[in-house]
């Protein structure tokens, strides 16, 4: 009887797995045709090129985009905060295009479960388990040995800015970099919660809303870095910005004032850390007072 039942489950997980792959492959068939059909849209707005397959949002389709229409030097991404790659924004540029790539989180679980995906070896992928900070950020991405980079993006839910302003990019150089910002601190404000080496957002306050830098923040940094803001996704949440040498008419600069998205998830929580599904402008009421760096002045403020 245990062999029985030992052969069903057997069964099951083989009939579940080509389930998933029959559906990976619809889903980059269709990658593909909404990624050629962006060359029939004629459109000055970055966001109409917007489509998803493996990303959160629409940054598949902008990600598209923009590789059509910048000179790459080495088609090469790094990217920070991808759990276990399952969603994230290189994973079709990776599988779509046959780029190589390195990607990094802090969950070792989260890596060991990548490595185990059945497509793993199809692709040039690189993989470590870190938490990354100040300290130790530059080594990690020495140790890749990339140089001339296509993307670089950083999603780590917290000290975005502190690793981007402590990144030496005089070697990876990415052509494009894409940098997660908190649409709730507003469009106006150059500020970003200082910088905890241990930061984690759930524990820094119980709503889960304060974390990160504000749009007009990361345009400062990434503009000392000598990139140049051309939009964000339509979500709200991560913002794209091009090596300035790069800028072209398709690809122009945008102002924050017209990149600026505010986001409409809900994400907030309750001190009990259920979903309160606050919205809006009482997203912000939430962290009044809570203490936060102007970059521009690099004095200590509070929201």
């Amino acid at each position: 009887m245990i062999k029985r039942l030992l052969k069903k489950s057997a069964a099951m997980v083989s009939h579940t797995m080509a389930g998933m792959q029959r559906n990976e492959t619809e889903l980059l068939a269709i990658g593909a045709l909404l990624s050629n059909q962006q060359l029939t849209i004629n459109s000055g707005h970055l966001n109409d090129y917007e489509f998803k397959i493996f990303s959160q949002f629409g940054d598949d389709g902008i990600i598209q985009y923009l590789v059509r229409h910048i000179r790459i030097e080495n088609k090469i991404f790094i990217e920070f905060g991808v759990e276990d790659y399952m969603e994230s924004n290189t994973r079709f540029l990776m599988m779509n295009n046959n780029w190589s790539g390195f990607v990094m989180d802090g969950s070792a679980e989260a890596m060991e479960s990548l490595q185990r995906q059945e497509w793993f070896w199809k692709y040039d992928l690189g993989c470590k388990a870190a938490f990354i900070d100040k300290d130790n950020v530059n080594m990690l991405l020495q140790e890749t040995r990339f140089r001339n980079i296509g993307l670089l993006h950083i999603d780590i839910d917290g000290n975005d800015y502190h690793i981007l302003e402590t990144l030496d990019l005089s070697l990876l150089n990415p052509a494009i970099l894409i940098m997660e910002y908190n649409s709730v601190l507003g469009p106006a404000r150059a500020i970003v919660v200082p910088y905890d080496k241990v930061f984690n957002r759930t524990k820094a306050h119980y709503s889960n809303l304060y974390w990160g830098a504000s749009l007009a923040a990361m345009n400062y940094i990434a503009g000392k870095k000598g990139y140049s803001l051309i939009g964000s996704n339509e979500a709200g949440n991560n913002a794209y910005f091009v090596r300035t040498d790069l800028l072209n008419e398709k690809v122009p600069p945008a102002t924050i004032e017209k990149a600026y998205r505010e986001s409409k998830y809900r994400e907030s929580r309750n001190p009990d850390y259920s979903l309160s599904f606050v919205k809006g402008k009482k997203r912000l009421e939430m962290l009044k007072g809570l203490p936060v760096l102007n970059v521009l002045t690099g004095q200590p403020e509070v929201i």
